[in-house]
C-alpha cells in the first residue's frame, strides 16, 4: 500500500507550482491542494472505453482532495481545456466510465507478508467499495462536484493577499 500526502516529497514535481489549502464549503471539507504542470511529455493509461487516457503533461493541473473523516485521497487529473481526464482513489475512474481497481495486488501482497493486521485488510476492502459506491456510480454528479471545488480553490489562488503560492498551509 502506498502512503498518500500532499507535501510532494517523493512525487517529483518540485518545480511546478504547488498550493495547498483548508477547505470548507457544504459539499466539501478537507485539505485540497492544486498542482500545474508547465512542461513535461505526456503520459498516458490505457483504458478499456475511454483508450488512451492522458495522466500527466504540459498544460495540465491536478486537483487532489483529502476529504476530513473519510479514508481517501482523490486525485482529479484535468486536461489543459478544464476537462477531467480521470479520477485515481486506488480506483481509476474516467469520465467515458471505466472503472478500475488498482493496485490490489500490493494490497494483497501486504496481508500475505503480515505489514496489515486482519481488520486493517477487511477495512481498505470496505474502503475500495465506499469509493466506488460514492464516486463510480454517477460520473456527471462526480464530475460537477469536483468542478465546484475546483473552481473554489482556484478563486481562492486568484485572489490577493488570501493565500500564497508554492506554501504549504494547514
Amino acid at each position: 500500500m502506498k502512503r498518500k500526502r500532499l507535501d510532494r516529497d517523493k512525487w517529483g514535481f518540485q518545480g511546478f507550482p504547488y498550493a495547498q489549502m483548508r477547505v470548507d464549503l457544504p459539499e466539501f471539507h478537507g485539505m485540497a491542494s492544486m498542482i500545474q504542470l508547465l512542461s513535461g511529455d505526456y503520459c498516458y493509461w490505457e483504458t478499456p472505453k475511454a483508450g488512451k487516457v492522458p495522466v500527466c503533461g504540459k498544460g495540465m493541473t491536478w486537483l487532489q482532495l483529502v476529504p476530513d473523516d473519510q479514508h481517501r485521497l482523490i486525485t482529479v487529473k484535468y486536461l489543459p481545456n478544464g476537462k477531467p481526464s480521470l479520477w485515481y482513489v486506488d480506483v481509476i475512474i474516467t469520465p467515458q466510465g471505466d472503472v478500475k481497481i488498482d493496485d490490489r495486488e500490493e494490497l494483497e501482497a501486504a496481508y500475505a507478508s503480515g505489514d496489515m493486521t486482519e481488520e486493517q485488510y477487511r477495512r481498505t476492502l470496505a474502503e475500495g467499495e465506499k469509493i466506488v459506491q460514492d464516486m463510480c456510480t454517477d460520473i456527471r454528479q462526480l464530475k460537477k462536484w469536483c468542478k465546484g471545488i475546483y473552481r473554489h480553490v482556484q478563486s481562492r489562488l486568484q485572489a490577493p493577499d488570501t493565500f500564497r503560492k508554492n506554501e504549504k498551509r494547514g
